[in-house]
């Protein structure tokens, strides 16, 4: 399996309904998990996901819903534990935006802004202060085309190093979340 199938909002409600529910794994960051995430849900944040995927997937056999902000993240998630060998896995379509749209239940923890809208003003603003230093500095105009540069790389390959970066801040930073923690939480909740 190389791409995982979706679920809506609806479906996912009905799921969780059922009496087999899936497992719900958030891979935002903890920060953005800390701001708003469907209860029950675990955050294992993508890059821990992927470097641990083996080690996830021992504690993952049965149905699993992969979310996060808008579901590009959870793809990538999805691919890297279907390489693992884990069967059943689904992206929540829209992700948490969706959740959130449709009034389903969240847990709410500090309100922080999205990465996408951070890494826009930020963006934004170096290109704004690039153009404005460029009348002064001409060759400022370079920064501005980096950024610009960098925001095509960004759209075409699915990745984006400004929100990366981003996400190291610590006011982006929720709860340190660790494979331990995930993997005790999940044997613990089996069952």
């Amino acid at each position: 399996m190389t791409t995982s199938a979706t679920v809506d909002v609806a479906g996912l409600r009905r799921l969780l309904e059922s009496d087999a529910a899936p497992r719900l794994i958030d891979v935002r960051t903890p920060g953005e998990f800390d701001g708003a995430h469907i209860p029950g849900s675990y955050n294992v944040p993508l890059d821990l996901l992927r470097e641990h995927r083996g080690e996830l997937r021992r504690h993952l056999d049965e149905e699993v819903v992969l979310i996060c902000r808008s579901g590009q993240r959870a793809a990538q998630a999805g691919q890297a534990l279907a390489a693992a060998g884990l069967p059943h896995l689904r992206v929540l379509d829209g992700g948490i935006g969706a959740w959130l749209a449709e009034g389903a239940p969240v847990r709410r923890g500090r309100p922080r802004w999205d990465l996408e809208r951070q890494v826009r003003l930020v963006a934004g603003l170096l290109v704004l202060t690039a153009v404005l230093v460029s009348t002064v500095v001409p060759g400022a105009k370079w920064a501005a085309a980096f950024v610009g540069a960098g925001l095509t790389f960004a759209g075409l390959t699915g990745t984006c190093a400004l929100g990366m970066l981003l996400a190291k801040l610590p006011h982006n930073r929720g709860p340190r979340t660790t494979v331990e923690a995930v993997v005790a939480a999940l044997s613990r909740d089996r069952g």
